[in-house]
């Protein structure tokens, strides 16, 4: 586990040496992030493999794929389990080994067992006060997938609901062929 004695700046949290952990730089702590248990992983898995084949050529998903962005006008590195970042947002030429830039488009949390709904709301919340125009809770238990945007509401979807969004045109799946894709029924 990494300690500090002080408040990290961004550039001393992108410089520590890598761990079998992952951080999250969080108020200028270096915070470790769950370690995904099956259910998570299997639902990982599958929404990697959607996300990828509804989006090629428009952009690119990232499975736990730090981002810099701000919270609360601090520096702000998180880890969503999965991103969606389009290639007007983050040009395929800027091809570097570093954490993702700019807010993506859609930021996805599924939520593991020691955490709540409203934790992973409140980071939802975060993620768009950040830039992030969408945001996916992935609840296995409940077998929901809500939706958080910028300028509305957030909607909980299950079953045969859509997904589509015109931020995410062309998505043609919803929570159930996510939920038994991953083998969860």
């Amino acid at each position: 586990m990494i300690t500090t004695k002080s408040q990290l700046t961004l550039e001393e949290f992108l410089a520590l040496t890598e761990t079998d952990l992952n951080y999250e730089l969080v108020n200028g702590e270096a915070v470790p992030k769950m370690a995904p248990k099956r259910f998570h992983s299997r639902l990982t898995g599958t929404l990697y493999i959607l996300l990828t084949e509804w989006c090629k050529n428009q952009g690119e998903v990232g499975i736990e794929w730090a981002v810099v962005l701000k919270r609360n006008n601090r520096d702000w590195v998180t880890i969503p389990d999965l991103l969606y970042i389009s290639y007007t947002r983050l040009p395929l030429e800027r091809f570097e080994d570093e954490a993702c830039p700019v807010p993506p488009e859609l930021a996805i949390e599924i939520i593991s067992p020691d955490q709540t709904f409203g934790e992973i709301s409140e980071k939802a919340i975060d993620y768009l006060n950040a830039g992030v125009l969408r945001v996916w809770v992935v609840d296995a238990k409940a077998k929901t997938i809500t939706i958080f945007y910028p300028d509305a509401p957030p909607q909980t979807k299950r079953n045969e609901a859509s997904l589509n969004d015109n931020l995410l045109e062309g998505i043609t799946f919803n929570p159930q062929q996510i939920f038994q894709q991953a083998g969860i029924v």
